[in-house]
This record gives C-alpha cells, sequence and structure tokens, in this order.
C-alpha cells in the first residue's frame, strides 16, 4: 500500500467549505481513480493548517492520480488554499484498518 500526504494552508474561516468542497467535490473524484482505497482528512484547532492522506494500492496508482487528477482537485480547492499544497509520499508499513501486512513481508 502507498500514500500520498497533502499539506494545505487554509484561507481564514474557511474549514466548513473546505469540509463541504472536499465531501461533495473532491471524494467522489478521487473515489473513481483506480487504486483508490481510502482518504483521511484532518483540520487543525486553529482552522488555518490542514492535511489529507490518501492511501493507494501501489505507487503506480498514487503517480497516475498526481499527473492526471490530483491538478483538478487543487484547482476545485483554489478559493479555500492559500499557496500550493505540499504533497510528501510514503510506503505504508503497518495499518489497523486496512490489511496490508501480508503485502508488507
Amino acid at each position: 500500500m502507498f500514500a500520498r500526504r497533502v499539506s494545505m494552508h487554509l484561507k481564514p474561516n474557511s474549514v466548513a467549505q473546505f469540509t463541504e468542497k472536499e465531501e461533495k467535490e473532491v471524494l467522489p473524484v478521487i473515489r473513481l481513480q483506480k487504486g483508490f482505497r481510502d482518504l483521511i482528512s484532518f483540520v487543525s484547532p486553529s482552522g488555518t493548517e490542514a492535511f489529507a492522506i490518501t492511501l493507494w494500492d501501489g505507487p503506480e496508482s498514487a503517480e497516475a492520480y498526481n499527473r492526471e487528477t490530483y491538478p483538478r482537485m487543487v484547482k476545485l480547492l483554489g478559493n479555500v488554499i492559500e499557496g500550493t499544497p505540499v504533497v510528501d509520499t510514503y510506503n505504508v508499513c503497518n495499518s489497523t484498518y486496512h490489511k496490508i501486512a501480508a503485502a508488507a513481508a
């Protein structure tokens, strides 16, 4: 399993709008992407920072999403985020939610 972490600066007072856009516009698109497994989003208590972790069946699926669909998702969130999001990628080594032990072995 493979993970992408996208860190973003939110515009002031935009948490509700960010959450709604993610639920109604981003998730429906990302759920259709080959290899997509899950998305978990976090917002800081101050409401100024957010990050999302997406889980993929492998790096190839995550890279295809990054090339083909991710730029459109950034545009969708353009009125609630400031600056350019920062993307980091990881190999998932453990999860209590997903059964990945066999894949990691």
